[in-house]
C-alpha cells in the first residue's frame, strides 16, 4: 500500500528502499499552488539510525507491514538486548542502538511489544513510563525549602536521573522512557 508524504505523521511506520522507518518529528511546509514540501526526521527500525529526509508534492512512500507481539525483556550485554516472545517463548536480540536510550530504563521481565517485519523483529517498543526503584538517592541540602529542588538518584536498572529532594532510597519512582525524567513516586 501507498502513502502519501502527508501521511507521514509522528510514529508513522513505511519503508524507503526496503528498509522499515518510523517518523520521530514531521514538519510540512506549503507552497505557491497548492505544492508542498515535508521534511521528517525519520529512525531505521532495523539499525536505529536517524535520518533527515525532505519528500516534494506528489512523492510516496510504501507502507511497512509491520506486526506486534507482545515480548519480555530478559537481559543485556555488552552490544545486545535479549527478549522472549510470550507466544512462542522464542529468543531474540536486539541491537542496543536500535533501541537507544530507552533501553537504559528495562529490567528484567519488563513487557514490550516487539514490533516484526519480513518475519524478523527489528524493534521494540518500550513503554514510555516505567515504575523502577531508587537504589541510591543523595541527600538533599537541609534547610532548602525551594519546590525546584532536585538531587541525583540511581535507579535499579543502573541509569542516573533527577528526582525531587523528598525522594529516598528503597522509593519507586515513574520515569519517562523517552526523556529520562522523573514523573512522580508511587503511592505506598
Amino acid at each position: 500500500m501507498s502513502l502519501s508524504i502527508t501521511d507521514l505523521k509522528k510514529g508513522t511506520i513505511f519503508q524507503l528502499d526496503g528498509v522499515p522507518y518510523k517518523v520521530v518529528e514531521y514538519s510540512q511546509k506549503v507552497m505557491g499552488r497548492g505544492g508542498s514540501i515535508v521534511n521528517v526526521k525519520i529512525k531505521s527500525l532495523s539499525d536505529g539510525k536517524v535520518l533527515d529526509k525532505t519528500f516534494k508534492g506528489n512523492d510516496s512512500v510504501t507502507d511497512a507491514e509491520i506486526k506486534n507481539s507482545n515480548a519480555q525483556f530478559l537481559y543485556a550485554d555488552g552490544n545486545n538486548l535479549y527478549f522472549m516472545d510470550n507466544d512462542s517463548y522464542e529468543t531474540f536480540e536486539v541491537p542496543k542502538p536500535v533501541i537507544g536510550e530507552q533501553g537504559q530504563y528495562l529490567k528484567e521481565g519488563q513487557e514490550v511489544i516487539a514490533q516484526s517485519f519480513n518475519a524478523k523483529v527489528i524493534n521494540v517498543e518500550v513503554p514510555k513510563n516505567v515504575y523502577l526503584t531508587v537504589e541510591y538517592a543523595e541527600d538533599a541540602v537541609r534547610g532548602d525549602t525551594s519546590s525546584a529542588l532536585t538531587k541525583g538518584a540511581r535507579l535499579e536498572t543502573g541509569v542516573n536521573i533527577k528526582v525531587p529532594a523528598f525522594i529516598k532510597t528503597g522509593d519507586i519512582v515513574s520515569v519517562d522512557t523517552t526523556t529520562g525524567n522523573y514523573r512522580e513516586r508511587k503511592k505506598a
